[in-house]
């Protein structure tokens, strides 16, 4: 039986890439959005919830354990209710609201008027010269949710992933934008009168990567489906709580990862190698109580599915346990 392992580490050129099987659908990048949201399974709560948050038009805090599924939710519901590219936005420390309405380089727009600079405009000639402001703004994500839309058009879809690594400042600061629902662009509201209208890129990748801000304000006319994911490492402000609705996604249990399991891995079944890796999984994580994700299972019932993996119990044994260190503590 030839060896799984593509890569020999014997200074050897060779075409072994040539047996590399296709990638896991969780690591496909063509159509991942929709990947994403087929392959979720939602259960009776987070349906509930969901809607609840859809009727009140309410952002949806999801707290849960890292790999509990709390952002492909956002993919599974963009997924069935046909609500087009879901707009995501990863929080960091540094991460500020302005961050998530636009940016505006405007090093690159001093360095541009100086190479193009011109005396003598006609008023005109000026207003051509200000529309290109536009081509130095792009909106960020929480900005391009917040665009209007067409009467036939759907809400649109914002993914606001860890808002619990945020500053302290960040939840309060969005506060203000979730009740009112619009926000300014300073640099485009002091050329209004002369450039009322200003053409910007979005965040949006393919489906709307232009619009046109009208005297450098954005207001929504139907206010974004925002879903908003915490690993639950910090408390929010209750005038925050209070705007959201909230979720909790436990862990999934056995028949939860037997499920899971079929569905991402459909080709492969589900066979013993599925049954042993789940029981370890369970083991790791519920008897002993080590962090560990769901997506880490999917890797190694993945790759000892593949052949030419060793057939003895204890080599297998150990490359699982490989696959599956904790994320945290002592043997991780």
């Amino acid at each position: 039986m030839t060896s799984w392992q593509i890569f020999q580490g014997n200074q050897d050129p060779h075409d072994g890439l040539e047996r590399l099987p296709a990638p896991p659908n969780w690591r496909q990048f063509q159509d991942r959005q929709k990947t994403k949201g087929q392959t979720y399974r939602a259960r009776p709560e987070e349906i509930e919830l969901v809607n609840a948050a859809l009727y009140l038009r309410r952002p949806l805090l999801i707290t849960g354990k890292p790999g509990t599924g709390k952002t492909s939710l956002a993919y599974a519901v963009a997924h069935e209710l046909k609500m087009g590219e879901v707009l995501s936005w990863s929080i960091t420390t540094r991460t500020t609201l302005k961050d998530g309405l636009y940016n505006y380089d405007a090093i690159a727009r001093l360095q541009d008027s100086q190479q193009n600079q011109s005396p003598n405009l006609s008023p005109e000639q000026q207003r051509v010269q200000l529309e290109k402001i536009g081509r130095y703004i792009r909106l960020g994500p929480m900005g391009t949710a917040l665009l209007p839309v067409a009467n036939s058009q759907k809400p649109r879809i914002l993914l606001i992933d860890e808002i619990d690594k945020s500053d302290i400042d960040l939840p309060n600061d969005l506060l203000h934008v979730f009740e009112e629902g619009r926000y300014r662009i300073p640099e485009l509201e002091r050329i209004k009168e002369l450039c009322p209208e200003v053409s910007v890129s979005t965040a949006y990748e393919t489906q709307e990567p232009n619009c046109a801000i009208e005297n450098g304000q954005v207001q929504s006319n139907a206010f974004p489906f925002v879903i908003l994911t915490s690993n639950g490492e910090r408390d929010f402000p209750p005038a925050f709580l209070r705007r959201c609705i909230r979720l909790n996604i436990e862990q999934p249990n056995k028949a939860m990862l037997a499920e899971i399991v079929q569905r991402h891995l459909e080709e492969a079944g589900f066979g013993q190698e599925a049954a042993d890796s789940i029981e370890a999984f369970l083991k790791q994580r519920d008897d002993n109580g080590e962090e560990i994700a769901t997506d880490q299972l999917l890797n190694a019932i993945y790759l000892l599915e593949q052949n030419g993996i060793p057939g003895d119990a204890a080599g297998r044994a150990a490359l699982r346990q490989k696959l599956l260190r904790p994320l945290s503590g002592p043997n991780a």
